[in-house]
């Protein structure tokens, strides 16, 4: 441009070919370039904390987030008081604000955290092989604890290696294998081994025309007991032999069909549920019945002592009768308190405490012993954490657990800790549905796995990191 068209434009100036920017240029540079770098790490700082998930940040929240040479901004450093604050105003932490505030230190956080984890049942994120659940804080029996929280993860499905399109009907471990069953009215008998991760199948077993009812192992783990729903037939599985043997006939057994029945703990026997009241007490290496029991009313559940000697049998009036086995007479009965109509009934393998389930989904917890001694005993606590009848009800084999579940709705099952009766509230855990409707549940022999069956045909596993062995 020429001076009569330019006016006052100036043109920039230009560096020569070669030449080397100024030291003030080189300083501003170098200012810039670390404000930059400061706004880098709290961005990424801030990422973490966003989309990780609580566990994440929980375990953040622990330790220190300043490290020497790192340069934070205003927002997340109080030079005044050393306190490290979080930003609330982030879409995804705005369910963390309560009132009018816009951010919070990192110990209210973490109680914060904490708190809304309570609130949703310890809730966390799910991944793609397992599902974790926050641990209780202190250890079982730990004096003056609040348990609300149980340690489990969620397993591959116990009987992933053959799925049934139908629903299953019973789960139970083997009492000295790592080995847990399954059947189902699909007419299969089904063992898979455990680990947790694979379970691969063992053995299936297809009885033709007889959709299973019930099955069960003996004492001893030999022999699977099985019945149906419409058959006085029923079959005995020798797993030593691979042998099935179909029992059609019992000597002294006067009923139309064989369907519910208990194993003693202690030696061969199984208890036979009758109509009218009756239980008939069958061995198994003679197939004959030994004696039989007559109670009031029809009878609703069976359970035995842990020792075999005595047994609790409940009629669907409601009222428990207490029998001696070895002399078939009956020491005590009374009346389940509050019950209208009785569904199931569970001893403790300790001795010390009996179950009872209603209709209504009441379970009342009892000592054992005032059940044997008075006419009218008082429960200990009544659970009234279902609202459809209890049908299953499961100790553990320390008697620390019970499982009370019902079949009459989805995910109708809860976890109680016995010794301070306190349901955990983070079980089930599942958003989405994996209990669905419970038909029966089991622990492995030393608690170390928790299993379901359920109308689905499916079998969650579920490992209670509480106990170390299977």
């Amino acid at each position: 441009f020429s001076s009569s068209c330019s006016g006052n434009v100036i043109a920039p100036p230009r560096l020569q070919r070669g030449s080397a920017p100024s030291a003030e240029q080189r300083s501003q540079h170098a200012q810039k370039v670390a404000v930059l770098g400061a706004e880098d790490s709290s961005v990424r700082l801030l990422e973490e904390l966003v989309f990780g998930n609580e566990e994440q940040l929980l375990d953040q929240l622990g330790q220190s987030w300043f490290s020497p040479g790192s340069v934070l901004v205003q927002s997340w450093f109080s030079p005044g008081s050393c306190v490290f604050r979080v930003d609330l105003t982030h879409r995804f932490r705005r369910d963390l604000v309560k009132g009018g505030e816009s951010s919070l230190s990192k110990s209210d956080l973490q109680q914060r955290m904490k708190e809304r984890s309570e609130v949703t049942h310890g809730r966390g994120r799910r991944s793609h092989t397992s599902e974790f659940i926050n641990s209780i804080s202190r250890p079982w029996g730990y004096p003056g604890s609040n348990l609300v929280l149980l340690q489990m993860k969620k397993c591959l499905d116990a009987n992933s290696a053959r799925g049934s399109s139908d629903s299953l009907t019973s789960v139970q471990f083997h009492p000295n294998a790592q080995v847990v069953m399954t059947t189902g009215i699909d007419q299969s008998l089904s063992l898979f081994q455990v680990d947790g991760q694979l379970n691969p199948l063992v053995q299936s077993i297809f009885l033709e025309n007889f959709p299973v009812f019930k099955a069960r192992f003996s004492s001893d783990g030999l022999t699977v007991i099985a019945t149906s729903f419409k058959n006085k037939l029923f079959y005995l599985y020798h797993m030593m032999e691979g042998k099935v043997t179909p029992v059609s006939g019992v000597r002294g057994l006067n009923e139309a069909r064989v369907k519910e029945f208990s194993v003693c703990p202690v030696g061969d026997a199984v208890l036979l549920t009758g109509t009218r009241g009756y239980l008939h007490l069958l061995s198994l290496k003679t197939n004959e019945i030994v004696r039989s029991l007559k109670l009031n009313g029809d009878v609703s559940s069976v359970a035995f002592s842990f020792d075999g000697d005595r047994v609790f049998s409940s009629s669907e009036e409601g009222e428990v009768f207490v029998w001696d086995l070895r002399s078939s007479r009956c020491l005590n009965r009374f009346t389940d308190d509050g019950c209208v109509k009785s569904t199931s009934i569970s001893t403790s393998p300790n001795g010390r405490y009996l179950a009872c389930g209603s209709q209504s989904g009441v379970v009342n917890i009892y000592s054992l012993d005032s059940c044997v001694s008075s006419s009218q005993p008082k429960p200990l606590k009544s659970i009234m954490n279902l609202v459809t009848p209890t049908t299953t009800l499961r100790f553990n084999p320390t008697s620390e657990l019970l499982a009370l579940g019902s079949r009459a709705d989805d995910e109708a099952v809860r976890l109680l800790h016995v010794p301070s009766l306190t349901v955990f509230s983070n079980f089930p855990v599942s958003k989405r549905k994996i209990c669905h409707k419970v038909q029966d549940m089991a622990f492995s022999p030393h608690s170390g796995f928790f299993c379901l069956a359920t109308n689905k045909g499916r079998a969650p596993l579920y490992r209670l990191l509480h106990y170390k062995d299977f």
